[in-house]
């Protein structure tokens, strides 16, 4: 290796040196830039409270230590201060604070690490890393099928979740078909086997919806459906998919990356298929409507066609009486052309036996019969010789 230049990247002294200024600003965006926030566990030392409200303590181990401190608006959700020498987690950032040129951590949170802290900690981890995935965008939710005909129910068959779910879909909508998927809900290893079971319903022909539940029960007892496994099992349903999980008060991970949540396993099966009573009078209320419209529609039609049958007798008798005046003014041409006309007033016409019409003196044969017409009839002729020649 080259020999190190200390001055090779001076910014701010006129002689070329680092200021100390410089230091502890490149150190804070080297140590900011190289850490997310992350679980910190340790003990508390040197704790004190300011009048301001931040909190400003030690937190060590028997190898280091680390100063720390805690904003107001941070320790507002701690219900007590934590005592001197107690074990604690803190979610905290790394940083250096540059007027003092000190290494610390900023602190967002801090829980105690008896066992409701350790499970608060598996918790946020969980939270965080689903949260980096985007699985809790409200966007990713879809809408639940108005008129569901199947539907599979992912829980245990001891429990009562299922007799619940059963008996509210059977009362608010008959028609349904309930494929029950078993599956334990707590205990040792039952993640896998809630995610086998969600793997299983998803493979499962014209499934319209999925419901995922238990009832009530203690934070172990529910523990399971706030893992990671079981959260992203939901997630990746390719149908819609409700979990309902006991009557805590804290919604699981797994209900916030499902398309709903209901607090218990009978409000997931309200929420999932229609009320009967309900669809019928819906359905009679559109019908009374419906005939109510046609019944209007109906009367304003006929009340166009009385009008356009006016029109149309209107246009056709004056269309007749054009015709009408048009075959009179034809006949009266055609008459006034007619030969019967033309002899009815005194001419004839000689025809042959033939029936050639005799125009000349040389036509006429001498004792060969012809028929003369007339104006009103016809006579039968012979043409004689002259009596004196």
């Amino acid at each position: 290796m080259g020999e190190l230049d200390l001055f090779s990247e001076a910014t701010s002294s006129t002689d070329g040196a680092w200021c100390v200024a410089d230091v502890t600003r490149r150190a804070r965006q080297l140590i900011e830039s190289g850490f997310s926030p992350i679980w910190v566990r340790g003990e508390v030392s040197g704790f004190k409270a300011y009048r301001s409200g931040h909190w400003y303590f030690t937190l060590r181990d028997a190898d280091a230590q680390v100063r720390c401190i805690m904003w107001r608006s941070d320790n507002q959700q701690v219900r007590t201060p934590p005592d001197e020498g107690v074990e604690v987690f803190v979610e905290a950032r790394p940083t250096v604070w540059e007027d003092r040129g000190e290494f610390r951590l900023t602190v967002k949170r801090l829980l105690p690490t008896a066992a409701d802290g350790e499970w608060q900690v598996k918790l946020e981890q969980a939270r965080a890393a689903l949260d980096r995935d985007g699985l809790f965008d409200p966007s990713r939710k879809r809408p639940l099928p108005r008129f569901p005909f199947r539907i599979a129910v992912v829980t245990s068959v001891d429990g009562a979740a299922l007799r619940d779910i059963v008996a509210v879909t059977q009362r608010r909508w008959p028609v349904v078909e309930l494929l029950v998927v078993p599956t334990r809900v707590q205990g040792e290893g039952v993640e896998a086997e809630i995610r086998a079971a969600l793997q299983f319903a998803d493979r499962l022909p014209d499934v319209d919806l999925v419901i995922v539940g238990r009832g009530g029960g203690s934070r172990e007892d529910l523990w399971a459906f706030n893992t990671e496994i079981v959260a992203r099992a939901v997630a990746a349903m390719s149908v819609p998919t409700i979990v309902a999980v006991g009557h805590e008060t804290d919604v699981s991970l797994a209900e916030l990356v499902a398309d709903a949540r209901a607090p218990t396993p009978s409000a997931a099966a309200e929420a999932a298929v229609p009320n009967l009573e309900q669809v019928r009078a819906g359905v009679d209320q559109m019908a009374r409507r419906l005939g109510r419209g046609l019944t209007g529609r109906t009367r304003l039609a006929k009340e166009r066609l009385a009008r356009t049958t006016d029109r149309l007798t209107v246009a056709i008798g004056s269309i007749v009486d054009r015709d009408r005046n048009r075959v009179s003014e034809l006949g009266a041409m055609l008459d006034a052309l007619s030969p019967l006309r033309i002899l009815a007033r005194g001419y004839s016409v000689a025809r042959g036996r033939e029936g050639q019409v005799l125009r000349r003196m040389d036509d006429f044969v001498l004792d060969i019969p012809f028929t003369l017409t007339v104006g009103d009839g016809k006579v039968n002729a012979v043409p004689k010789a002259p009596a004196d020649g």
